[in-house]
């Protein structure tokens, strides 16, 4: 199995996981989030249980309920854990229990579980003090998982998205970022954060030596499921209304110039390890 090397992220002045306004409003429309967010690879699932018999998972960041459904499904126990009420609300809803608060400030009351997982929510959580506490929390061989959906749309849909938006919110920081040249790739982004979440574990201890996994696949969109989805991305969920109108005019016209569907390459990435029997 590959493992990352010790290779020290970039500092950012900025945190994602500072960004609190921003990580707790998903939820302004919770019921697009779970109906419109991929799912994860069952492969991933899998791997992640491998050897288990129903194992206890806590799922951070749970959201609405979408990975940690699909960890039910394959016979685990789940607890979620998700700062934003109205998330959490809806996960309890479909049979997730929920707890509502942030990861570094939940309080585990004496409980320990086999696994830690975090489906597109670690980079909302400081990765040192995240990393220390998924520590505390796991049983002596346990397993810490965190993974990210990498995609990048084909690009005269990306483009055109990038046009709008610079077009409508225009001093936002994605839209001076990509006027200034300095647009990075997904997989650019995506592995910055995995590296992060690395450099997090070994700062914060109790964990062996980090792994990447990945697990490529593809989904089909049409035009109005695209647009569906687009919403529930972190730049588009404070939108106004008229705003948000725009953007999605935008990017519709550019995926009915291409025949009103396309097909996106996904790659979830994951970066894992055990907790040591003496953290």
């Amino acid at each position: 199995m590959p493992t990352l090397p010790r290779e020290h992220s970039d500092p950012a002045p900025q945190e994602p996981h500072r960004h609190r306004q921003m990580a707790e409003s998903f939820g302004v429309d919770a019921d697009r989030y779970d109906r419109a967010r991929p799912r994860y690879p069952d492969a991933l699932v899998n791997r992640i249980i491998t050897d288990l018999s129903a194992p206890t998972v806590l799922d951070v960041g749970c959201g609405t309920g979408i990975a940690a459904r699909q960890f039910q499904a394959a016979g685990c126990a789940v607890l979620g854990v998700e700062p934003d009420a109205r998330m959490a609300d809806l996960a309890r809803r479909t049979g997730v229990e929920a707890e509502v608060a942030t990861f570094e400030d939940w309080d585990p009351a004496g409980r320990v579980f086999d696994v830690v997982v975090a489906a597109q929510a670690w980079h909302w959580v400081d990765p040192v003090v995240g990393a220390a506490k998924a520590a505390r929390v796991l049983r002596p061989g346990g397993r810490l998982a965190v993974f990210w959906h990498v995609f990048e749309p084909p690009p005269a849909v990306g483009d055109a998205f990038v046009e709008v938006y610079q077009r409508v919110v225009p001093d936002s920081p994605v839209s001076v970022l990509s006027k200034s040249g300095s647009r990075a790739s997904a997989e650019d982004i995506y592995q910055k954060m995995v590296a992060k979440a690395a450099d997090g574990l070994r700062e914060g201890g109790g964990f062996g030596e980090p792994e990447q996994w990945r697990f490529d696949w593809e989904r089909s969109y049409t035009r109005d499921e695209w647009l569906d989805l687009l919403p529930t991305s972190g730049v588009l969920t404070q939108l106004p209304p008229d705003k948000l109108g725009a953007v999605l005019e935008g990017v519709g016209a550019a995926i009915d110039a291409i025949g009103g569907s396309f097909t996106m390459s996904y790659a979830t990435v994951a970066i894992t390890a055990v907790r040591a029997n003496n953290p």
